[in-house]
């Protein structure tokens, strides 16, 4: 039995410039979350397990947030941001939303219900 000849292609691989700018993008996203978790927890002695306790990642892995080589990833970065408020900052930042952040700073209103 002969294999088919078709689909022996293998796809391109992408262009230099969108793999050189995505490597960037991710290198200055680890490094505005380390930040932003440093300047929340770094000076406290347990900053590696909270994040852990809060997040369930991997201590190794919250080392590395915290060194700014890697960022977290989607589920981590939710979780991150409901617990610790410089970490949302640093989202609406890096996304543009300059504008909501006056508004994160404000207290939720008590409602009279």
């Amino acid at each position: 039995m002969s294999f088919p000849k078709k689909g022996n292609l293998f796809p391109r691989a992408p262009s230099d410039d969108l793999v050189a700018n995505y490597g960037a993008h991710s290198k200055i996203f680890a490094a505005r979350v380390a930040s932003a978790l440093n300047d929340e927890l770094g000076k406290t002695t347990a900053h590696v397990k909270i994040v852990a306790a809060w997040t369930g990642a991997n201590e190794r892995t919250v080392k590395n947030w915290f060194a700014g080589h890697y960022g977290p990833s989607g589920d981590h970065l939710v979780t991150l941001i409901k617990h610790c408020d410089t970490v949302l900052m640093a989202v609406l930042s890096m996304a543009g939303r300059d504008q909501l952040l006056i508004g994160a700073d404000l207290p939720l209103p008590i409602s009279s219900s």
